[in-house]
């Protein structure tokens, strides 16, 4: 007699949520960034473009007029913005190449290095302007310049032998080399920092294609130029559109070292609208939102213009 088999029983499978469920739940971890980006970021944006298109004074009692493209009209005949805003790129063709060819340099340098403990010792040295506070840096920096008492003006003076004590350098106080000195403290400041995105391009470079490179009879020169840069194109879009953006908007600095004389080189298009904003008159923040926005999209292009110079070739 041949008996029945039992028909094996089905395992119920773990249940899974509608993937509109699952979407929704992997947006709520993303909740508190979203505030953040929308209040911190995207509101004030959007506030100073509305205000660009109003007459806006923060200290007037009289309510806020539509004036459509006024501000920008006006903005765009101010001969005092385009001044600010050639300024700014004087400092920027100072600043910038500075900040790029150094680091990388240095970078290229310190991965030469075999011995760990050395390569980390320089990383440490390197890093060491990267994460002092920023006033310690404003006041450590005025005191090197300091036209008396500076070791910078005592070294050209009292060892060199190069100026007298009257016809020393006037570092700071809105003369011609106060572009100059900030650049160089900038480009002091962010060393470490941009000497390690560097190291950080330079480790993903396969070992392999220096050896091939050397085995053809290729120097250290043509290793940096047709080995090494070709493969930091990225880093070196990031690097260069950060700082450009960067430079361009200085505006602590200029205010430490220049203050608000319009003479003076430091008073860039930031420093004007910072200007208008909060310290002339009225507080014209409208005409200063549109002063903004102008040098903001001029900004915007340059960094379309980079972004295609430094594009991945391969």
């Amino acid at each position: 007699m041949a008996t029945l088999t039992s028909k094996p029983k089905l395992q119920a499978l773990p249940y899974r949520p509608p993937a509109v469920l699952r979407n929704l739940t992997n947006w709520v971890f993303m909740v508190p960034a979203l505030f953040f980006f929308l209040g911190y970021m995207v509101y004030p944006i959007l506030r100073v473009l509305f205000i660009s298109f109003t007459n806006y004074k923060y200290l007037s009692t009289e309510p806020a007029q539509w004036v459509g493209l006024q501000n920008y009209v006006d903005a765009l005949q101010d001969p005092v913005m385009y001044a600010g805003l050639w300024r700014a790129t004087q400092f920027t063709l100072m600043f910038l190449p500075g900040t790029i060819i150094i680091p990388l340099l240095l970078a290229v340098l310190v991965d030469r290095v075999q011995h760990r403990g050395l390569a980390t010792f320089y990383r440490i040295i390197i890093l060491i302007p990267a994460v002092i506070p920023g006033p310690m840096i404003f006041v450590l920096w005025k005191w090197l310049y300091n036209f008396q008492i500076g070791p910078i003006n005592y070294i050209l003076v009292e060892v060199l032998h190069l100026f007298t004590p009257q016809t020393a350098p006037q570092w700071l106080g809105g003369t011609p080399l106060t572009l100059p000195a900030v650049a160089i403290f900038e480009v002091w400041w962010g060393l470490g920092y941009h000497t390690m995105f560097f190291l950080a391009g330079l480790a993903a470079i396969p070992k392999e294609l220096y050896e091939a490179a050397r085995i053809d009879g290729a120097n250290e020169w043509k290793l940096l130029l047709h080995v090494t840069i070709p493969r930091l194109r990225p880093v070196l879009a990031v690097l260069v559109v950060l700082r450009f953006g960067s430079a361009m908007a200085v505006i602590d600095e200029f205010l430490i070292f220049g203050g608000f004389n319009r003479a003076s080189p430091t008073y860039t298009w930031t420093v004007y609208m910072y200007d208008l904003a909060f310290k002339i008159g009225e507080w014209l923040q409208g005409y200063a939102a549109a002063i903004g926005w102008i040098g903001a999209m001029a900004m915007m292009v340059v960094v379309a213009g980079l972004l295609y110079v430094f594009r991945p070739q391969d």
